[in-house]
């Protein structure tokens, strides 16, 4: 089958849109300039993918989307700014997903087999990784950084400039106003910490001793009365020799700039 037959005729698509074979384009979407997508994506009906947009392979994107938009940052002159999808997304129903700013590196970028539920809003130049859940009615504000396997609740806001890193988990109607370490539920209006990503790190068939120096680790951390410094000193000498998956949760608290929720 062709490309013309995957493609609706009352689709509008930009001269220098570069449409590979096996993409399928519903009734009325429209495909700016500067856009390329990759074999076996399918948009559906009534999908504005604005333009200076790169859209990888076997995505899906439905209804009403928004895709590649301008960004609503005051300081947009106009520049050209990007952004960049990866593969096997869904991305449903009235997500608005915006370019970058030369502000920062010009770039928003999503990576690959993440769900966005309807009206996901990912703002210009965050950064978001793999295999992540967003529930509906998520808004994630400008030069937000998400890693792989989050899950974020429905109707949760995470503040610009936050680091959600991998393997956390957000509680629906949070309000995320600093960092989300990795491995770390969180939930609340604002946010707070209470407990590990367990069930999390089962459903992924992680040991029971994996698990219970995570466990250890997040007592060091929030349960101990130390500072940071204590609690990452003791997790380094008593954890990470035998657990080496806790690298990742000290390099959360290392490298956190907004410092972490509580």
């Amino acid at each position: 089958m062709s490309n013309k037959d995957l493609i609706h005729p009352t689709a509008i698509i930009d001269s220098s849109a570069k449409i590979a074979q096996g993409v399928e384009v519903g009734p009325y979407s429209v495909i700016g300039p500067s856009v390329t997508i990759g074999t076996g994506t399918k948009i559906h009906s009534h999908v504005v993918v604005g333009g200076y947009t790169r859209i990888g392979e076997h995505n899906e994107i439905f209804q009403f989307a928004s895709v590649g938009e301008i960004c609503q940052d005051l300081k947009y002159q106009g520049e050209e700014t990007w952004l960049e999808i990866g593969d096997h997304n869904k991305i449903r129903e009235h997500c608005t997903l915006h370019r970058g700013t030369v502000q920062d590196n010009s770039l928003t970028r999503i990576g690959s087999h993440n769900l966005l539920m309807v009206n996901t809003h990912i703002a210009h130049d965050c950064v978001v990784g793999d295999h992540n859940i967003f529930a509906n009615n998520v808004g994630v504000a400008g030069h937000v950084q998400v890693g792989d396997f989050v899950v974020v609740g429905g109707n949760s806001g995470i503040h610009q400039f936050c680091k959600i890193d991998s393997y956390s988990m957000i509680g629906g109607a949070s309000l995320i106003l600093k960092d989300v370490p990795a491995y770390v539920m969180v939930s609340g209006n604002p946010a707070h910490a209470f407990a590990m990503n367990v069930e999390g790190m089962r459903r992924k068939g992680w040991s029971k001793q994996v698990i219970q120096g995570l466990r250890d680790a997040f007592k060091l951390i929030y349960k101990a009365n130390l500072t940071t410094e204590q609690a990452l000193d003791k997790i380094r000498e008593e954890i990470l020799p035998s657990v080496a998956e806790v690298q990742l949760l000290i390099d959360s608290l290392v490298q956190s700039k907004r410092g972490i929720i509580r």
